[in-house]
C-alpha cells in the first residue's frame, strides 16, 4: 500500500464528531464568512446565480482541498507578471497579511460562483471600484492600472487554470476536455464583466495564452520576496502532525512546469511539493466529509436541488454562455 492512502485509511476511522468540527472550525476561521461584504446566498429562492446548478463551476468550485491548493498556486503563478505584482507590492499589507488575499479571492470567487444574480453583479462591480484606485510604476518604470484589460485576463487566466489544475489533481484526474473546455467558457464571463479582453474559453486556448505571455514575465527580487512571504504565512493546522507545507506544497505543485522553472523551485522544494500533493490527496476525503454545510450546500438549498446532484457532472451540458471577444491580429 502506497503512504498516501496508507496515510488516508489512518485517518477516515478517526473523523468522528469532533475531529469533523475541528476541520470544519479551522477552514471558517482560516477563510471566514466575509462580514464586510455580507454576500446574501439564501435568497431570492429560485435564483441561479451566474452560473447555476448545471454548470460545471458550481462542482469545481465547491472542492475545498482544489480550491485551498489552486489558490495558492494562483497567487505564486501572479508572481511572475511585474504588473501583478506591482499590484500587490503598492497596493497591499502582504508582508503582514498574505493570507488576506487568499481570503478576499476566495470570497470572490465564492460570491460570483454561488451567489444569485444581483449579488454576483455587485461583487463584480465593488471589485471594478477598487481596481479603479489600483495603479502605479511597475519596478522596471512601467506604469500599470488594476482594471487593464490584459493584467485582468493575466490574473483571471493563473486563477482558473490553477483551480482546474487543483481539481484535475486532488479530486478528478479523469474530468473529461469538453468538461475543462466548459469549465473555462462559463468562467469566462466573469472576467470579461471585469474589463477582461481575450479572454481564452478552453483548455488549448489557455495554453495558447501562457506561451504568447512569457515574453512578459520575470522572476525578480520582489517576486522572491513574495513567495518567501507566502513559505513563512502562518497557517494554523487543526491536525497533529500535519504541516503548513502540505497545503503550501500541494499549492505549488500545480505550477506548470514552465512556471516551477522561473520561479527557481530548488530540487529539495519540488520533493517536498509532491509530497504535500500527495497528502492533500490522501487528506481531500477529511475535509469532504467534514464540510457539509457550507456555501455550495447554501447555493443548492436556494435552488431546490440536492448537494448529492454537484457530486457528478450533466451527461448534456448546455451550450456556454460565455461572451467572446474578437482576438486581435497578430502583429
Amino acid at each position: 500500500m502506497n503512504p498516501p492512502n496508507r496515510l488516508k485509511q489512518s485517518l477516515l476511522p478517526a473523523l468522528s464528531g469532533p475531529v469533523k468540527t475541528r476541520l470544519r472550525n479551522w477552514v471558517i476561521g482560516v477563510f471566514p464568512r466575509n462580514a464586510q461584504l455580507a454576500i446574501e446566498y439564501d435568497q431570492p429562492l429560485g435564483d441561479p446565480g451566474l452560473f447555476g446548478p448545471d454548470s460545471v463551476t458550481w462542482r469545481i468550485h465547491g472542492d475545498f482541498p482544489a480550491m485551498m491548493a489552486g489558490g495558492i498556486g494562483a497567487l505564486m503563478l501572479q508572481t511572475l507578471h511585474p504588473a501583478a505584482l506591482a499590484g500587490v507590492w503598492d497596493h497591499s499589507n502582504f508582508r503582514h497579511d498574505l493570507i488576506g488575499r487568499l481570503r478576499r479571492t476566495t470570497a470572490f470567487v465564492a460570491g460570483t460562483s454561488y451567489a444569485p444574480t444581483s449579488e454576483a453583479q455587485r461583487l463584480i462591480a465593488r471589485v471594478r471600484g477598487i481596481h479603479d484606485r489600483v495603479r502605479g510604476v511597475t519596478e522596471d518604470g512601467q506604469p500599470y492600472e488594476a482594471n487593464d484589460p490584459a493584467l485582468l485576463t493575466w490574473v483571471h487566466v493563473t486563477e482558473v487554470s490553477s483551480f482546474l489544475r487543483g481539481y484535475l489533481l486532488y479530486a478528478d484526474p479523469t474530468l473529461p476536455l469538453a468538461v475543462q473546455d466548459r469549465y473555462y467558457a462559463e468562467n469566462a464571463q466573469v472576467a470579461i464583466a471585469l474589463g477582461a479582453a481575450e479572454v481564452p474559453t478552453s483548455v488549448a486556448e489557455v495554453a495558447a495564452y501562457f506561451e504568447s505571455v512569457q515574453k512578459d514575465l520575470r522572476f525578480s527580487e520582489r517576486s522572491r520576496e513574495v513567495l518567501t512571504v507566502l513559505a513563512d504565512m502562518k497557517l494554523p493546522i487543526p491536525m497533529a502532525g500535519v504541516s503548513k507545507h502540505l497545503f503550501l506544497g500541494a499549492g505549488a505543485a500545480l505550477l506548470p512546469d514552465w512556471a516551477a522553472a522561473r520561479i527557481e523551485r530548488s530540487v529539495f522544494q519540488r520533493l517536498r511539493d509532491q509530497a504535500g500533493a500527495r497528502s492533500l490527496n490522501a487528506l481531500g476525503p477529511l475535509f469532504r466529509a467534514a464540510l457539509t454545510d457550507g456555501i455550495a450546500q447554501r447555493a443548492c438549498r436556494r435552488v431546490g436541488i440536492d448537494l448529492a446532484a454537484l457530486r457528478s457532472f450533466p451527461a448534456m451540458l448546455p451550450p456556454s454562455p460565455a461572451r467572446r471577444t474578437p482576438r486581435r491580429k497578430q502583429a
